[in-house]
């Protein structure tokens, strides 16, 4: 169940959170660059130090199209770095100041705050600033909604400046398609790809997440919205993960594989299991062929019984 998707064997009825020290005071930052910037210079350096540097650092990339505010008329690719630091903001700034020399971050960009703060500055920034108590993120509007897709992928060999050049031309072509890097390494790498069902480990410099959001509610927005993002994917074979091309359980994405649960439900299961999976899909059909055998917990994506 722990990162096998347990919807595959059952009804979850209860769980246990482990708990973990974090320091009273942590420290977050955004630093944002265009491509005018040098926002292309400082996605390599990302590359090499978001996975190896200080492991109570998380610094997150997001990429995305926007307007240029240098051009009129044309658009641009936003950089932007978002990071949690378990220490302080001198401390934090001293690493980078080495590590990460093109992000020029300084103390004045960096909030010190407590962790629970944190979470409500990362879900909300604008909301933080404003006065926003943690309470907030008990809030559920229950009758809001927009539409979305995402996708994934994992990068395991850095990707050059000239490919990342190649990358943003092809962002601007699509125009709203936009990508998270999360970078992995640290304690990620230190447990084994067959200690969970999540294989994603050693080896990974960091997932994308290839994400696109819209309010237009009509057949055609979503069409164009859709197919963005699948073109987009397509554009990234050369840079990511093979045999399998690996995903992300918990970004599902249909577009990978489905399971009508016919006579070839394995053999369907294996298209989109090994990749979510890699060596371990066939230990979790081992198990859901003896926890449930009839396979009445079931979905698109679910994890099949051995014929």
């Amino acid at each position: 169940i722990r990162g096998g998707g347990g919807a595959s064997f059952g009804v979850v009825l209860s769980y246990t959170i482990k708990l973990v020290a974090v320091p009273e005071t942590v420290t977050v930052f955004r630093i944002e660059k265009t491509l005018d910037q040098n926002a292309t210079d400082l996605v390599v350096q990302w590359q090499q130090v978001a996975p190896t540097t200080d492991d109570r650092l998380f610094m997150r990339l997001l990429l995305q199209p926007i307007t240029s505010k240098v051009v009129k008329g044309t658009k641009t690719v936003r950089a932007s770095v978002v990071a949690l630091f378990l220490g302080g903001a001198e401390e934090v700034v001293g690493i980078l100041g080495k590590e990460f020399p093109l992000l020029g971050l300084k103390k004045a960009d960096c909030i010190e705050l407590s962790w629970i703060n944190s979470v409500l500055w990362y879900n909300d920034a604008d909301a933080f600033n404003n006065g926003a108590k943690p309470e907030s993120l008990l809030d559920r509007n229950v009758n809001s909604a927009s539409f979305g897709k995402r996708k994934s992928d994992y990068v395991q060999n850095p990707i050059s400046k000239e490919d990342l050049e190649l990358i943003w031309k092809k962002m601007i072509q699509l125009g709203k398609v936009g990508f998270v890097f999360n970078p992995y390494g640290g304690k990620m790498d230190e447990i084994p790809a067959d200690a969970t069902p999540f294989p994603h480990r050693a080896g990974n410099l960091f997932k994308i997440q290839f994400s696109v959001n819209w309010d237009d509610p009509s057949a055609n927005a979503t069409t164009n919205f859709l197919n963005q993002a699948k073109t987009l994917y397509s554009f990234m074979t050369p840079y990511v993960s093979k045999n399998p091309r690996s995903a992300y359980l918990n970004y599902r994405d249909l577009d990978i594989g489905i399971n009508s649960f016919g006579k070839n439900s394995y053999q369907e299961g294996q298209v989109y299991g090994t990749k979510y999976f890699n060596n371990n899909f066939d230990r979790l059909v081992k198990i859901k062929t003896v926890v449930d055998p009839k396979n009445f917990f079931r979905n698109e994506q679910s994890i099949p019984v051995h014929p």
